[in-house]
């Protein structure tokens, strides 16, 4: 007779065989580490509550699930004072990345209509957006992302409730429903509120103004539009209203782009200027006040020379920052310490009390991405639930800019490079270049421009790649692994290209800075 065993996979190789065939089996691993999980639970609802329907909750609710878990999920989002509401998916899916990037490419079809022309496409010159029906579209898609995260979260049985959480101790939450408060218990908690954006202390600002939560679904044209801010954000929503044929104005306080390269920020914004996009420099709103026909006048000052102006316009967007969620939590019932609006984690994202985490937007100090969210939110529930001991990395995170030409960048911005190494000791290699596809529709290649940050001796370790130009996400991915895995220059400048492409123009980089010599290029194919 032929014997045989199933036992768990991580307990195969020490199992003795006794003449048996023994089969590894991933189900009894799990199984094993959800007895292990009922041993330690005893008397809590929860595994795992995870306070936040966003990427960075869902990912970790997901995966925790996997591992054997109970989890639940708690997700409620507040409307905004002109009384936008979403579902589930946070910020990314309803108000942020993705409807952004739906406009941003709305925008930039707009431009491919005109353009085709001179590719010998006839075109009706009377074609014009319809903003209504692109929100519409827009719209219907964010609805369905959220009822495919609805299912998916039932089908992994994750539970889902819709309600607001806030502690009532370390150990339990009050949630509020629509049917009434609801006590829930957890052996841990994750909390991934993310935020939402600030509004000035001035006159009329809530009552008039609208923010990147209100703009993918307003009801009407935007119109003549001033966007207050000048971070990623602001330029974004300026942008893509421009390629849709409105008239927004950028009212920077400081610098823009805080937190970029800042010689890239000026060419970002040069580039927009260019397009057409004005900018109020070292200006602030004073006020906004609601006209008789309904358009807003608003009322700002000069920082440097104290001039007061005024304009008017039909649509004030505030993105001028966010603020971390923290308001409803009560966390001072849980003894969770807070750092202004945000959670301060160690490097394993707990919070000073040992079996509270955080992950995403409302964590103190990290980058705030999508993608780091729901890696961190992953890492964490491995951890937590599958005894791995990987941590996150926020080291080197790529991330894009969405503005008409769009801005990519890795790594470490040429004056955080200098500030960590020294300015003796960084080399950094840049040049312009020419798209091959803007030239036949004679578009500016004014602005098209790529440097790498690079370590000046040695083995020249690239610190950081920098892009200004079509498509700037997809080109920047690729080299994201490569910085991970401690790209040099020469081997950055061994590597053969893609012709004619954009992004071998990272690998056609000769011509340093400190040599003074023009990086413009002469020619595309020599």
């Amino acid at each position: 007779m032929h014997l045989f065993e199933f036992v768990p996979a991580s307990l195969a190789e020490a199992h003795p065989s006794e003449g048996r065939t023994i089969y590894r089996s991933a189900y009894l691993d799990i199984r094993l580490r959800q007895k292990k999980l009922e041993k330690k639970l005893g008397n809590y609802d929860y595994d795992l509550v995870v306070i936040g329907g966003g990427s960075g909750g869902l990912a970790c609710a997901k995966e925790a699930v996997a591992h054997g878990a109970r989890v639940a999920c708690l997700d409620f989002v507040k409307p905004t004072p002109s009384g936008t509401k979403w579902g589930v998916g946070g910020t990314c899916v309803n108000v942020g990345c993705i409807p952004k990037k739906l406009m941003h490419q709305a925008s930039l079809l707009g431009e491919s209509v005109h353009e085709a022309a001179a590719y010998g496409w006839n075109v009706d010159e009377k074609i014009k957006p319809d903003w209504s029906k692109l929100v519409t579209s827009v719209q219907n898609h964010i609805k369905s992302v959220n009822w495919v995260t609805r299912v998916d979260l039932r089908d992994k049985k994750v539970e889902y409730i819709n309600g607001l959480g806030s502690f009532v101790d370390s150990h339990t939450l009050s949630a509020k429903l629509k049917s009434g408060d609801r006590t829930i218990t957890a052996q841990t908690f994750v909390i991934a509120v993310g935020g939402r954006p600030r509004y000035p202390d001035i006159p009329g600002a809530v009552e008039y103004g609208i923010t990147s939560d209100d703009i993918f679904s307003l009801d009407r044209e935007p119109g003549k539009t001033l966007v207050v801010g000048a971070g990623y954000i602001g330029l974004e929503c300026a942008g893509f209203l421009k390629g849709l044929g409105y008239e927004p104005t950028v009212m920077v306080r400081s610098i823009v782009l805080r937190g970029f390269d800042q010689q890239m920020a000026g060419l970002v914004a040069a580039s927009m200027e260019e397009r057409g996009i004005p900018f109020l420099r070292k200006t602030v709103p004073l006020s906004v006040e609601k006209q008789p026909d309904g358009k807003l006048l608003v009322k700002y000052e000069n920082t440097e020379t104290g001039e007061v102006d005024s304009d008017v316009f039909d649509t004030v967007l505030w993105a001028i920052g966010r603020k971390g969620l923290v308001e409803d939590l009560n966390l001072q019932n849980a003894g969770v310490m807070t750092q202004k609006d945000k959670i301060p984690v160690d490097s394993e994202e707990t919070t000073n009390v040992p079996h509270i985490y955080a992950v995403g937007d409302i964590i103190y100090g990290k980058p705030e991405l999508t993608p780091v969210a729901v890696l961190a939110g992953r890492l964490l529930a491995r951890r937590l639930y599958a005894e791995s001991d990987l941590r996150m990395d926020y080291a080197d995170v790529a991330t894009t800019v969405f503005t008409p030409l769009e801005y990519a960048c890795v790594g470490l911005s040429e004056e955080d490079a200098v500030k960590a190494y020294g300015a003796e000791e960084i080399e950094v290699f840049h040049g312009y270049y020419k798209p091959t596809e803007f030239f036949i529709p004679q578009k500016s290649v004014r602005y098209c421009y790529v440097k790498a940050v690079a370590q000046r001796t040695g083995d020249q370790r690239v610190y950081g790649l920098h892009y200004l130009g079509p498509v700037a996400g997809e080109v920047i991915q690729g080299f994201a692994a490569a910085i991970k895995s401690g790209l040099t220059i020469p081997t950055l400048m061994n590597t053969v290209g893609i012709h004619p492409t954009t992004a071998e123009e990272f690998t056609r980089l000769s011509i340093t800075k400190r040599s003074g010599l023009d990086p413009t290029p002469a020619s595309c194919c020599s």
